[in-house]
């Protein structure tokens, strides 16, 4: 960690120096590029383009992610903010919305339904949502001079430390054309044995905004090495620690006996991302209302869109202990030293026509109208040990889709967009995706008031590792019904009264899902005892399963004191296939104040995670995904206050924390235990601080 991070620093010190003389004679007083939009805690945009405090945020710095399927731009805030640093790098969610493993980096699924993303191809990678990187996470700058952040986190001590370090440094050319690359190392050794994780995420970034061209490219990799643990042994470690050794003592939670050793999974992932158009339009003279000088601006009317897509994933599941795997697993299809492998590579090309809004006054919305093309093709071992001639099975598959858009995103007062595409030939034929989402701005008792909407309805072919999978200790091969879902929701945002109210219900017909079909037979030494051997399957539910979810965020504000609040409440209408927890609470305490002139900004508070016992997601070390718990040894887990005390400081550039972690430990029963058998960190000391350099 410390020879990759002054490795880093190094680097960029001396590309931050070129590149500074590069834009001083190249770029001349002014910048091009998009207004510093800022957005508040209920997601809702401040104009922070009058901002001329250098050591906030420069005026001239902007920065945009880019949608994947048409490259268009979604400006997001520049990584500056003061606010609720010291929750950026929770594997739980800044507002503890997830079950995790514990470890930093390490799988995770959230409570909150409506925030699971849909599984994708890339199968194996996405429970690792707190730091994969896609195209679409990629955040593009555009500025004036160099931007360069440096930030680190630390956890514990030095030998069961986490640690993550990230690098981000973009730079101009000139006007138009910019460049960067973001870099991101988490080392966790784990508080417990057996439970590493070493991730690696960087990407190449850069664009060109041009009148009539405009290209968005980058080229990320990722590298995930994860050791799997099975759980601790014994719950009661942790929730009746005495009972472990007749009262003698109390076990630190690297002394805990874990269930399996010398076990990982491994993924190694490339993707590259390109997205260009060509605009026709026109020229005309246009002034600002403060402004006497007429300047020539290009009006686009038609634009010809491209993007290109490649993805490309192995993962390897590597376990040579014959006799764990023996007692542990249920299935053992492959040899004790074979290769339990699968790749996956996918190419799509989206190519589009749009007539886009606004280049006159009768074009009140844009229309754009796509076809995409995806080759897919996956690769696993397709022989059971004792079978001659083990080998690799490519498995290909093609769709081409057709689609187009609807919507009008300038103007104050409502935007709405539009999308329907449908797969007519290859491997999804019949899929098809039906989405639209709105809002509505408007004055009300001299505040403002803003009506959000989405809904969709969609029906979709199971993913790949669904239909099929292949491996060391799990083999199926499935025949799956399309899975339709339907959704509507609503959000009410009042930024005056810092509340926002947000529900909806989904439907969801042949739910697919990971079940457990553990087998338990009883030990020959002890009658009484029952033993399970893990195993896996898919299976679909044929009827209809309906989820209603409601959040309210509510924040409060006395001279210094504050109090935000989030409450979430949800309802399965079938908990024993998707079980959820009724309720999910966020909420944090604290004091904020400007000092030394307001140079100097201080946040001292402590806030509290919560949410109801249900019979929360087990987790699979062998597929490294999450999965229904067992119906014959299923528990409850949640009731348990996550509470964390910190000092945030926000010094000019530079923001700095410090946290204890998990303040309550030793209360109750201890039960700091999100998925089964794995518990959180126990109370440990943390840091961060988080460096901007703009020049």
């Amino acid at each position: 960690m410390r020879k990759i991070l002054i490795i880093t620093i190094l680097i960029i010190t001396c590309v931050n120096s070129f590149a500074q003389t590069m834009m001083q004679s190249q770029y001349g007083t002014s910048a091009s590029g998009m207004s510093s939009d800022r957005f508040d805690r209920n997601g809702n945009p401040i104009d922070t383009t009058a901002v001329v405090d250098a050591s906030t945020v420069p005026v001239g710095l902007s920065s945009w992610t880019i949608d994947e399927r048409f490259g268009n731009r979604i400006q997001v805030p520049v990584d500056t903010l003061q606010f609720g640093f010291q929750n950026s790098n929770d594997n739980g969610g800044p507002t503890g919305h997830f079950t995790h493993l514990g470890n930093l980096g390490s799988p995770r699924i959230s409570h909150v339904f409506f925030e699971r993303k849909e599984t994708t191809q890339e199968f194996f990678t996405d429970p690792y949502s707190f730091s994969y990187d896609t195209p679409g996470t990629v955040k593009y700058t555009n500025t004036k001079s160099p931007f360069t952040n440096l930030t680190y986190y630390k956890l514990g001590s030095s030998r069961r430390a986490e640690e993550q370090f990230k690098a981000y440094f973009a730079v101009n050319v000139n006007k138009r054309l910019g460049f960067g690359f973001d870099i991101d190392y988490i080392y966790g050794r784990g508080q417990y044995l057996n439970q590493s994780t070493a991730q690696f995420n960087g990407n190449l970034f850069t664009y060109y905004h041009g009148d009539k061209y405009e290209m968005h490219f980058n080229f990320i990799n990722n590298n995930y090495k994860v050791t799997e643990n099975g759980g601790i042994a014994d719950d009661r470690y942790i929730t009746h620690p005495l009972e472990m050794a007749d009262g003698k003592r109390v076990y630190k939670s690297y002394e805990i006996q874990t269930n399996l050793q010398d076990i990982w999974n491994k993924n190694t992932g490339y993707h590259a991302f390109l997205s260009h158009r060509y605009n026709l339009g026109f020229y005309k003279d246009e002034s600002s209302e403060n402004d006497t000088i007429v300047k020539e601006v290009f009006v686009p009317v038609t634009s010809f869109i491209h993007t290109v897509k490649v993805d490309m994933n192995t993962r390897r599941y590597i376990s040579q202990n014959d006799k764990q795997n023996r007692e542990y697993f249920q299935n053992n299809y492959l040899g004790n030293d074979s290769t339990d492998m699968t790749k996956y590579m996918s190419v799509k090309n989206t190519v589009g026509i749009s007539l886009r809004e606004g280049f006159n006054k009768w074009a009140k919305a844009g229309l754009t109208a796509f076809v995409s093309f995806e080759h897919r093709r996956f690769s696993m071992t397709d022989s059971i040990n004792g079978t001659p001639g083990q080998f690799m099975r490519d498995y290909k598959e093609n769709t081409l889709s057709v689609g187009g858009q609807l919507i009008k995103s300038q103007g104050k007062t409502i935007h709405y967009d539009v999308l329907g595409e449908i797969a007519v030939l290859g491997e999804d034929i019949g899929q098809f995706n039906i989405e639209g989402k709105g809002d509505l701005n408007f004055r009300l008792f001299n505040d403002t008031v803003r009506l959000d909407a989405n809904a969709y309805i969609k029906n979709i072919k199971p993913t790949f590792y669904y239909r099929h999978f292949h491996s060391k200790h799990y083999w199926w091969d499935n025949d799956l019904s399309m899975i339709t879902r339907t959704k509507l929701e609503g959000k009410l945002s009042i930024d005056r009264w810092r509340t926002q109210l947000q529900a909806g219900v989904e439907n969801i017909t042949n739910y697919t899902y990971l079940d457990n079909t553990s087998v338990g037979y009883t030990s020959s030494n002890d009658a009484r005892t029952k033993t399970y051997k893990n195993d896996v399957a898919v299976r679909q539910n044929a009827g209809n399963i309906q989820v209603f979810s409601a959040k309210l965020r509510q924040d409060f504000k006395l001279g210094i004191l504050h109090l935000d609040n989030e409450v979430v409440y949800q309802k399965s209408s079938n908990s024993t296939i998707l079980p959820l927890p009724d309720l999910v609470l966020y909420h944090n305490l604290y004091i904020r104040a400007g000092l030394a002139k307001k140079v100097l900004t201080v946040e001292l508070g402590a806030d509290v995670r919560y949410f109801t016992q249900y019979y929360a997601p087990d987790y699979a070390p062998a597929i490294g995904q999450f999965y229904l718990q067992n119906p014959e040894t299923r528990y409850k887990l949640g009731g348990y206050p996550l509470v964390n005390g910190y000092l945030n400081i926000h010094l000019k550039r530079t923001r700095i924390f410090v946290m204890m972690y998990n303040l309550v430990q030793g209360t109750g029963e201890r039960s700091y235990i999100f998925a089964p058998h794995y518990p959180l960190n126990p109370r440990a000391f943390k840091f961060g601080i988080s460096w901007n350099f703009f020049d």
